[in-house]
């Protein structure tokens, strides 16, 4: 009996320790006095004054085994930056590069990737990347990286931000060598740090393995923050010279209003600074900037009743957006959204550019626990379409508590400045105060929040507030999600992305995961979901109602199916018409339609040359029938050429009185990337329902880090009779990146 409790003992003893092997490992920084030439050559003799860390672990298809072919790395730094090398077995030379532009998919490219979690807060980190040709990529990971960047709302990874590092890789037989090298001015942390948090990951395409120094359970994400290795600094960190960063632009627009039958043109200047305040903290400003290097968003065909929500893409407004943006829900009750600054509505309801005069932002850590945010920006006016001048304003405060939770609060302000009087013109003001607490376990199995919010606005400030719950729960083999929510009738947000209000909404799913021991299938997961929503004013009249059964088969290959039947109900509070035009009818208000149908969804190898994604609905749609399919399909030819094209037809067919609707989008891409600086993009695309065709051509050329110069070419047409010219511009800009 006694040798049997000294066994088990024993094993105990061995699970604690794989345990701190799986998910306690650490690394350590060796200090040098001398600088490291990046050349992905290791050829300097400060290397050799550190160890290499390695054990990596396999994520996917398994996360249970050491990863077959292992990396290693170890970490130097100085007073003014840190450095990182990084050795990948491979196994063959057949590497997989789509793209030599920055800032490209990791899902599409053999690389590694470094993630850097410099307040060890698990909550928010920096993420540098580069590829097996040597392309770099930078980025931001916020609220832990639970969501995907393929997430509904954007997800916890922003690309678009930029910043100056360097890195360059070696080829060596069946192996990349890399080496980082990370300005710590570039970085937020905090004074006399001794030990970051750190992680780093491999993508191997070709072989549709990825696999991490610290272990990951496969149901999360690769990139998230609960688990990450530690980083020790033989010293404390101390702050380098804070450089002062300024970007001036000019650019100017040479183009032809068909329709008012006048010439556009105009020249233009302004300039973006970055200044740090602190350890932790930076400061934005920005005078008369110019967005017309972002590139377009995609059209969409909309078939619900409200607006639907398009992700931020403007570079001022990325660093720390989620201490900003994170409040509420991005689904469709968030009090703050980056992009109602700088854009309007003109007198017939299309969206078009309001002038951003001036700006400043101020975000980041006051102190380990303690994230500050405030912005404020001056939108011009527009008498032609009887826009006001504006001030939009907001103050965000996030408290961590506990190891990941944190407690938010923010004040949002819109409030005219000018002395214009418009007829149809908005309130005075609109302002609106909350709070918010998000919960996220140490080990990432439960995630929530809870949320009271409260708007104010002129001659108006009872019955308009905001509130709501959500709960996750996601364990290897289930995964639980709960919600409800309710938006009073008079809440508003001229800043934020308020989907409808005067109603109550409640979600609940649950569904299991089958990992299948199979070469072929990863995991199969059934999943049950019931939502709703009632109006509370109208003796809680239920509007929307959906019970969804839904299956899933993952397969080791990274493809995957999904098919799912929806039964449906629906009250219309106004008449809808989903096709569109204006010789269609609208379906009634005051019915309620009773309705099924069945999607299907499949998204092939994207490590494939030739790759696609399938979506087709067909079943009752209202009062008639619908078939509709989406789908995406992607060829490159690597390193420089990629090409995709997404397609969309809707056959919609009502009974006689209304209207019988086909509906079709196209829209084609075009990259071809010359070398490392230099970019053409063509984006082109046709939808039915606008009557439209609208190309955007744009060629970048990175004459020096972070510095361009981009020539955009527009053109639209009206097609409802052949083509018919509507505006063609030509637009140049040139951005250049100056340290002091």
């Amino acid at each position: 009996m006694q040798k049997l409790k000294k066994i088990k003992k024993f094993f105990l003893l061995l699970i604690f320790l794989n345990i701190k092997l799986a998910y306690g490992q650490s690394a350590n920084a060796v200090f040098i006095d001398s600088d490291i030439k990046v050349d992905g050559i290791p050829d300097e003799t400060e290397w050799n004054k550190a160890k290499f860390n390695s054990e990596f672990w396999q994520y996917f298809p398994l996360d249970s085994i050491k990863a077959p072919d292992q990396t290693k790395f170890k970490v130097l730094y100085n007073n003014e930056n840190l450095y990182v090398l990084i050795i990948s077995d491979f196994g063959d030379e057949d590497y997989v590069v789509s793209s030599l532009k920055r800032d490209w998919s990791s899902r599409n490219n053999d690389s590694m990737t470094l993630v850097l979690d410099t307040f060890n807060d698990a909550t928010n980190a920096f993420l540098f990347g580069i590829s097996a040709e040597g392309v770099r990529r930078e980025g931001l990971i916020s609220n832990g990286g639970n969501r995907s960047s393929s997430s509904r709302g954007g997800g916890d990874y922003t690309f678009s931000w930029d910043v100056k590092w360097e890195g360059e890789i070696k080829k060596n037989k069946n192996s990349l060598t890399a080496e980082f090298k990370i300005p710590l001015a570039s970085l937020r942390f905090d004074n006399k740090s001794k030990k970051w948090r750190i992680n780093i990951y491999k993508t191997d395409v070709g072989k549709n393995k990825r696999s991490t120094w610290s272990r990951i359970p496969r149901n999360l994400s690769i990139a998230g923050l609960a688990f990450m290795g530690d980083l020790y600094f033989e010293k404390p960190l101390v702050n380098s010279r804070s450089p002062i960063f300024f970007i001036p632009y000019i650019s100017g627009t040479q183009g032809k209003n068909f329709e008012e039958k006048k010439l556009v043109s105009f020249f233009d200047a302004g300039l973006d600074t970055k200044f740090s305040v602190g350890s932790g903290m930076i400061l934005d400003l920005t005078l008369n900037p110019d967005f017309s290097q972002v590139e377009v968003d995609d059209q969409i065909i909309n078939l619900s009743r409200f607006e639907v929500r398009l992700p931020e893409k403007r570079q001022f407004f990325l660093q720390n957006s989620d201490l900003f943006s994170s409040f509420g829900s991005s689904y469709n009750a968030q009090p703050f959204f980056s992009r109602r600054i700088g854009v309007a509505k003109d007198l017939n309801g299309n969206t078009i550019q309001n002038r951003i005069i001036v700006g400043a932002r101020l975000s980041g850590k006051i102190n380990k626990n303690l994230r500050l945010g405030i912005l404020n920006m001056v939108t011009d006016s527009d008498p032609k379409n009887k826009i006001s001048s504006n001030n939009n304003s907001v103050i965000a405060l996030q408290q961590k508590m506990f190891s990941r939770s944190f407690l938010g609060a923010f004040f949002v302000n819109r409030e005219k400045i000018g002395e214009e009087e418009f007829i149809n013109d908005q309130e005075d003001y609109n302002r609106v105060i909350g709070i918010d607490y998000n919960l996220q376990s140490k080990d990432n199995k439960w995630v929530g929040k809870i949320w009271y919010h409260k708007s104010f606005q002129t001659n108006n400030d009872e019955n308009n507030f905001s509130n709501g719950f959500r709960l996750i729960y996601n364990s290897r083999k289930n995964n639980f999600r709960l919600f409800t929510g309710q938006k009073s009738e008079d809440f508003s947000s001229d800043l934020g992305f308020i989907q409808r209000t005067g109603v109550k909404s409640h979600f609940i799913n649950y569904g299991h995961r089958l990992w299948i021991d199979s070469k072929k299938i990863r995991s199969i997961e059934f999943s049950q979901q019931l939502y709703f929503v009632n109006k509370p004013d109208l003796s809680n009249l239920v509007t929307d109602r959906n019970y969804e059964t839904k299956s899933e088969i993952s397969f080791t290959n990274q493809s995957r199916f999904e098919i799912s039947y929806n039964r449906r109900y629906t009250f219309l509070l106004e008449n809808f018409n989903p096709i569109g035009g204006d010789n269609s009818i609208p379906l009634p208000s005051s019915s309620g339609f009773y309705y099924n149908d069945v999607e299907m969804k499949f998204t092939s190898n994207y490590s494939k040359d030739f790759y696609f994604n399938l979506q087709s609905t067909f079943g009752e749609f209202y009062s008639g029938n619908r078939v509709s399919f989406n789908s995406e399909f992607t060829i490159r030819v690597q390193p420089k050429f990629n090409s995709s094209v997404k397609i969309r037809y809707d056959d919609i067919y009502f009974p006689s009185e209304y209207t019988y609707g086909k509906l079709f989008l196209i829209g084609p891409k075009f990259e071809y990337t010359f070398n490392k600086k230099l970019f053409w993009n063509t984006f082109i695309q046709y939808s039915s329902r606008s009557d439209n065709l609208g190309v955007n051509s744009r060629l970048q050329w990175r004459f020096a880090p972070l510095s361009d110069l981009y020539l955009v070419y527009n053109d639209n047409y009206y097609t409802y009779d052949n083509l018919v010219p509507r505006i063609r511009s030509l637009t140049f800009k040139l951005t250049y990146w100056l340290n002091i």
